[in-house]
């Protein structure tokens, strides 16, 4: 139940705003979040994901974990959105992964960026 409720509505309508908002979430945070990862490694790419997961929370309140935010980036590299590069680690010899939009990528955010606009 909400501390207060919403200018204009009871408790309960308050109550049920943040249940519909927090089920529309779970069902289009996915989608929303491909939008995001996109745009954010067209801006910033080659990026890394430790270096995207700050950029996602600026850009849209949410904290994704770091699985998530793999999962969500193998997706779209599955998907031929993505293309992944190992770089080396400075000081470490280790390798990260390096995330850059492909042509197909780029595409598929244009159709995205275009079905949005109409």
């Amino acid at each position: 139940m909400p501390s207060r409720p919403a200018p204009g509505l009871s408790e309960e309508d308050t109550a049920w705003v943040e249940e519909l908002t927090r089920s529309w979430l779970e069902v289009h945070k996915k989608s929303a979040t491909t939008l995001v990862l996109l745009r954010l490694v067209r801006d910033h790419g080659p990026v890394s994901a430790a270096q995207l997961a700050p950029l996602v929370e600026d850009a849209t309140g949410w904290g994704l974990s770091e699985r998530g935010l793999y999962r969500s980036l193998r997706r779209l590299a599955d998907a031929g959105a993505l293309e992944i590069s190992r770089a080396d680690v400075a000081r470490t010899g280790a390798k990260r992964q390096d995330f850059t939009l492909t042509a197909v990528g780029h595409h598929h955010l244009e159709g995205i960026e275009r079905a949005r606009l109409q």
